[in-house]
């Protein structure tokens, strides 16, 4: 009987202002929930890339480490031979890496730290350097006289570039002790990390405490998004097998929990920032509803007494919601993907933030991304947003008795 779509439409645009302010409120939610969502995918692919470049996407270690106390019950015995079995068929880079218990002293001043040996890609090396390095060189691959320190590790033992610097590692297996020259200082996100390290080359380490050993090998895989991440369950089992008795393999997530757990709140959190927005959006709808429909009552007393169902008054009402939150969505979901795609080329959190960013550790660049279920799962906010919004109007309208409708006065 009644074509409801034009007159759903024509009823909206009665009062232009006040549709388009609504309108105009669910686009914004739709338009910062984008870009949330996009920003909250380039932390998360900026926060992978930095824990999986500091601990590998894959860990080989002595079974049950986290439990051994003794230095030689972490060690993994001939572990060049266990890198060139995890090297084969696999596109993976290692790093070889040696932690040793010691103690470090100018010559006033000592400390107790966790020396790490390490072997890595060149690669790997000049990010590194590129991340950590403040000052100097890091110590070359066969170097058995360098030794690189945090910074505020080398002012705490009030030492400089080219000054001698002390190792004590009693109870290894190497020489024990060794003077080393400071080549390099180190600079950390993380205080009282920089407070504790300081690096030998692998063979030097080796050398000092344990030769031919390691305590650690990290596998660096090519991925650069966490959604890449879920390729490592079908990797893991086929490196696993070419690991010798004693030995098991990990993932970052086991490797850093803490951190782990921070990626699995990020998207409920904004998810639920995402609710809020919609929330009050959805309430400015249900207003420019409920308002049209008092003023529009002695008219739909009419289209009741010409024969409309309730039923028919029902979808009149939730048409116009639904137009009017689909109108504002399209319009902000434009806006969001076109602010996406021109920050996709990546900007700067410097710019934004200052110095913040660096001091907790984040990059310098961020790359917006959405992920393929973003975008669907934002217009069904929207759309659900237009439905709610609908309901209780649409329930007064349907119980509208026309004799009263037409006797009604705003």
């Amino acid at each position: 009987m009644f074509d409801l779509l034009p007159l759903a439409w024509r009823n909206l645009w009665r009062h232009r202002g006040r549709s388009l302010i609504t309108a105009g409120a669910v686009g914004l939610a739709v338009f910062f929930t984008l870009v949330y969502l996009s920003f909250l995918g380039a932390l998360e692919n900026a926060m992978y890339n930095q824990l999986t470049d500091s601990v590998g996407h894959l860990q080989v270690r002595v079974e049950g480490y986290r439990e051994k106390r003794e230095f030689r019950e972490l060690l993994i015995p001939e572990a060049r031979q266990v890198e060139a079995r995890l090297a084969e068929g696999t596109e993976a880079r290692l790093v070889v890496a040696l932690e040793v218990p010691a103690l470090v002293a100018g010559e006033s001043r000592s400390r107790g730290v966790l020396l790490v040996g390490d072997w890595r890609p060149p690669e790997l090396r000049e990010r590194f350097a590129q991340q950590y390095l403040a000052q100097g060189r890091l110590p070359e691959e066969n170097d058995l006289e360098g030794i690189a320190l945090g910074a505020s590790l080398a002012r705490a033992l009030k030492v400089g570039l080219g000054d001698p610097v002390y190792v004590y590692a009693p109870g290894t297996e190497g020489r024990g002790a060794g003077v080393y020259r400071l080549v390099g200082l180190l600079h950390f996100p993380d205080p009282a990390a920089e407070a504790k390290s300081a690096y030998l080359s692998l063979a030097a380490a080796q050398e000092l405490a344990a030769p031919g050993s390691a305590t650690r090998i990290e596998l660096h895989f090519p991925f650069t998004r966490l959604g890449q991440d879920a390729q490592l369950a079908a990797l893991a089992p086929q490196l696993e097998a070419r690991l010798g008795p004693g030995l098991s393999l990990e993932s970052w997530r086991e490797a850093s929990p803490a951190l782990a757990q921070i990626f699995n709140l990020l998207t409920p959190l904004v998810l639920i920032f995402a609710a809020i927005f919609f929330g009050l959006a959805g309430l400015l709808v249900l207003n420019t509803i409920y308002l049209g429909l008092l003023e529009r009552t002695r008219e739909l007393g009419v289209i009741v007494a010409l024969g409309a169902g309730p039923a028919q008054v029902t979808r009149m009402v939730v048409l116009e919601s639904l137009l009017l939150t689909l109108s504002g969505a399209l319009v902000g979901s434009g806006l969001g993907l076109a602010t996406v795609g021109a920050l996709s080329r990546g900007f700067s959190l410097e710019a934004v933030f200052g110095g913040v960013a660096s001091t907790f550790g984040l990059p310098e660049v961020l790359y917006l991304s959405l992920r393929p279920w973003e975008l669907p799962v934002t217009l069904a906010y929207a759309l659900l947003t237009g439905l709610l919004a609908a309901w209780w109007p649409a329930r007064l309208a349907a119980r509208l008795e026309p004799v009263e409708a037409m006797r009604f006065t705003a």
